[in-house]
């Protein structure tokens, strides 16, 4: 099926491109790493003003959605500039409380839309982490038919990724829901945090490829540019083409989402798989090229580096993918 971005969904691309550039998220993601949310909750807000959290809330709470395929758009974006936050998770959420309905969806998904609420969540077969518990307003947490706020998390774990702490929920929490509205609801939150999780991977893969291009024109051996070895030129062009296969199964699945089709979950899988692993492959090449340098703090890459392998595993690893995929 051809599938083409209209103008106004690439516009709304540039349009947060250029906003994250002017951000100088490199700095953000230092204070979000160190414990200083101010940045960080600034920037969520200037997103939530272009309308990306409102993406996946109704337009009978706030919101402009669902529409997966501009939550792609955005999220890519989001995955090439590195944002901190609970980005998929916030926008799980959306579709979480979207689905169960009452009142806790008419308490938080107005917040949500308007970036007044950052949220995460945990599901069942996600794994019991949440991403940037400690920093989230509120952590949903969801068991057979029940739906319920947990209470404040206990220590976060360090992670791979310094701007991404995770922690175990405490036991208990209000519940705030319940009944058969649930699990059909978690199901939808569940494909959309891997989703999300799948666009910000290839963003980040995306970045990743362009940083190291950039950086093997420049860096010189024998006398010429290392960019010109047909072995690296080789290693850049296999990376390229993971990024790009991974591409159309995104916006696939994002097809498949808005339509409501039996088969959306397998293709988000699809989707989650190749971006994840396009995204990791990226990182090890950038790695590999750079050299030495890859490794150092000081390197802003270091960032994009250690995000793409959680980002990988993040709500299914590639092996819960595949499966998802043949059993879909």
């Amino acid at each position: 099926m051809p599938f083409l971005l209209t103008a106004e969904q690439r516009e709304f691309g540039r349009s947060l491109d250029a906003l994250l550039t002017a951000a100088d998220t490199p700095a953000v993601l230092r204070a979000w790493a160190a414990g200083d949310r101010g940045p960080g909750r600034a920037l969520w807000g200037r997103l939530a003003d272009s309308g990306v959290f409102a993406l996946a809330v109704p337009e009978a709470y706030g919101g402009v959605g669902p529409l997966p395929v501009e939550a792609a758009v955005a999220c890519v974006e989001l995955g090439r500039h590195a944002v901190p936050g609970p980005v998929a998770e916030t926008l799980a959420a959306g579709a979480l409380l979207a689905g169960t309905g009452g009142p806790v969806a008419e308490e938080w998904l107005p917040g949500i839309a308007s970036g007044a609420a950052v949220v995460s969540l945990t599901l069942e077969g996600y794994g019991p982490y949440a991403a940037d518990a400690d920093a989230a307003d509120a952590v949903f947490t969801v068991t057979g038919d029940e739906l319920r706020l947990a209470p404040a998390p206990g220590k976060p774990m360090a992670s791979a990724d310094p701007a991404r702490r995770l922690s175990r929920p405490e036991p208990g929490g209000a519940p705030v829901a319940k009944g058969r509205a649930i699990r059909p609801a978690a199901r939808a939150a569940g494909d959309w945090a891997a989703f999300a999780t799948a666009a910000l991977a290839l963003g980040c893969g995306e970045e990743l490829l362009r940083a190291t291009v950039a950086y093997v024109k420049q860096r010189t051996q024998f006398g010429v540019p290392v960019g010109s070895f047909q072995a690296v030129k080789h290693r850049l062009a296999d990376t390229l083409l993971g990024l790009e296969f991974a591409r159309p199964l995104l916006y696939g699945a994002a097809v498949e989402l808005a339509g409501g089709w039996p088969g959306a979950g397998a293709a988000v899988a699809a989707a989650k798989v190749s971006a994840g692993e396009a995204g990791y492959a990226a990182a090890r090449t950038a790695l590999q090229l750079h050299g030495a340098i890859g490794y150092t703090e000081e390197l802003d890459l270091a960032w994009w580096l250690r995000r793409a392998r959680p980002l990988r595993d993040a709500w299914g690893t590639p092996s819960v993918c595949r499966a998802r995929v043949l059993a879909g």
